[in-house]
């Protein structure tokens, strides 16, 4: 039983060096989490002031519909591929934020 038991932990680590491995920190795949993080941010930006809230408000809403669909993702990649990428939420938080800095000094 006990060699079993070495035996699943020595897979499984691995399995998750190779998969930090793949997860680098300059992916293509960093590029797409940017941008679609900053869009998300965007459109909800509009769609919260579309409804008539004020702008700091929508901003509020926009940065956690933002995060809250970032999060999601990694956590449909867990469930599918077992591998939760802190890198890509590191990326989804500056497309969130380079997007939010924009939007702040836009005008109505």
């Amino acid at each position: 039983m006990r060699q079993i038991i070495g035996l699943s932990i020595a897979f499984n680590l691995l399995f998750a060096q190779a998969a930090v491995a793949r997860d680098s920190w300059f992916g293509s795949d960093k590029i797409k989490h940017f941008f679609l993080s900053a869009f998300a941010t965007s459109v909800s930006f509009s769609a919260f002031q579309a409804v008539g809230a004020d702008r700091r408000t929508a901003m509020t809403g926009a940065i956690g519909a933002s995060i809250a669909l970032g999060v999601t993702r990694e956590l449909y990649n867990l469930r599918t591929t077992r591998l939760f990428s802190v890198r890509d939420l590191t990326w989804d938080a500056i497309g969130t934020a380079a997007a939010a800095g924009m939007l702040t000094r836009t005008t109505k």
